[in-house]
């Protein structure tokens, strides 16, 4: 199946529902990571061993049996243009390991794009589950319904000492990754992140950008997740999780509280300038587009923008991205000519929904 009908759109479906906690929290996710036992991991693999891997667990998807978790869709990396690989790494649908990885790696998509099932990335097998806001738990939920059916049919690499086998070492154990997308900006701008965030590390947690390992925090965006997956079960990972979130969340809830009582006018200042120079700006480059944006998302939970929408926020989040930008206007871009398209569509959706 050709990937067009997932890169048209800037915002996935499930985006456009509103969940728990969405002032701070924009998703939350769970990815399992999981091998079959008698095929090398993909890095050590043949391309023949490559291939019957892929069968087998698209197999599984073609059998019907996961049609209870909704309507899935079957994608052959080989059949993706390049720039639709980037597309969909920047929506967060695959990732750049799979992007850039074997010729015999595959997608299982769900209609609205919160199931998406990688095959052949790091690991034979990666589940990964998203929903809007703070829902760990019903996340976490559809990620083992999918993970028991895949269980059920082929032979997953388990070992009874340390648990599920994978190709790195961090992800032994039970194999779960789950993260949490924060928006922190006050947290940042009352100059608290660095402790907040230190404490953070100290009981297991990793903190790294809007892509993950080695990405950059950029537009005050930060991504929580696990780090330890083995001698925890699943359960006190996920509740482990849960509560260090609803504590970031209070933290950055009070620090937005005390701008409001103490810098009500000069946040309103900031916001406000960002949003003059999004609505009039000829250039911008993704790291300012991130970091006005941001203020702007502040702005609308504070009440100090309502002439603009979250919805709208989160579309050119991933709209402005150097993939989508290409894709949109249909045509390769220098940086220079996309600093100046994401100025463009910067403008025109402002001027459309703002």
């Amino acid at each position: 199946m050709s990937g067009k009908k997932y890169v048209e759109q800037a915002l996935s479906a499930w985006m456009d529902i509103s969940g728990e906690d969405s002032d701070v929290v924009i998703s939350s996710r769970v990815r399992i990571a999981r091998n079959l036992r008698n095929v090398p991991y993909p890095m050590m693999s043949t391309p023949e061993q490559s291939n019957s891997a892929m069968e087998q667990l698209l197999d599984v998807a073609e059998s019907g049996r996961l049609n209870g978790v909704g309507e899935l869709a079957l994608i052959r990396l080989s059949d993706l243009t390049e720039l639709e690989k980037q597309v969909m790494v920047e929506k967060h649908l695959i990732s750049p390991n799979l992007a850039n990885g074997s010729p015999y790696g595959a997608l299982i998509l769900s209609s609205n794009e919160d199931i998406s099932v990688m095959i052949n990335e790091e690991d034979h097998l990666r589940i990964q589950c998203l929903r809007p806001g703070f829902q760990l738990y019903e996340a976490w939920d559809t990620a083992t319904k999918i993970d028991d059916i895949f269980e059920e049919q082929v032979d997953y690499a388990f070992d009874e000492k340390y648990g599920y086998l994978t190709s790195c070492p961090t992800n032994v154990g039970t194999g779960i990754r789950i993260s949490v997308m924060m928006h922190l900006p006050a947290l940042v701008m009352t100059t608290q992140i660095n402790r907040i965030l230190s404490a953070v590390n100290q009981v297991g947690l990793a903190v790294r950008g809007l892509y993950g390992e080695g990405s950059e925090a950029t537009g005050n965006l930060f991504q929580v997740s696990n780090q330890i997956t083995l001698g925890q079960s699943e359960q006190e990972i996920v509740e482990n999780l849960q509560q260090v979130v609803k504590q970031l969340i209070d933290h950055e809830r009070a620090a937005r509280n005390k701008l409001l009582a103490e810098s009500k006018l000069r946040v309103m200042d900031r916001i406000r300038r960002s949003f003059g120079l999004l609505s009039q700006a000829v250039y911008m480059d993704s790291k300012e587009a991130s970091q006005r944006l941001s203020d702007l998302r502040l702005g609308v939970h504070l009440g100090l923008m309502p002439e603009v929408d979250e919805h709208t926020l989160n579309e050119l989040l991933v709209s402005t991205q150097p993939g989508f930008l290409q894709q949109t206007f249909g045509e390769a871009m220098s940086p220079e000519e996309r600093d100046q398209s994401r100025a463009q569509l910067i403008r025109s959706r402002l001027a459309t929904h703002g």
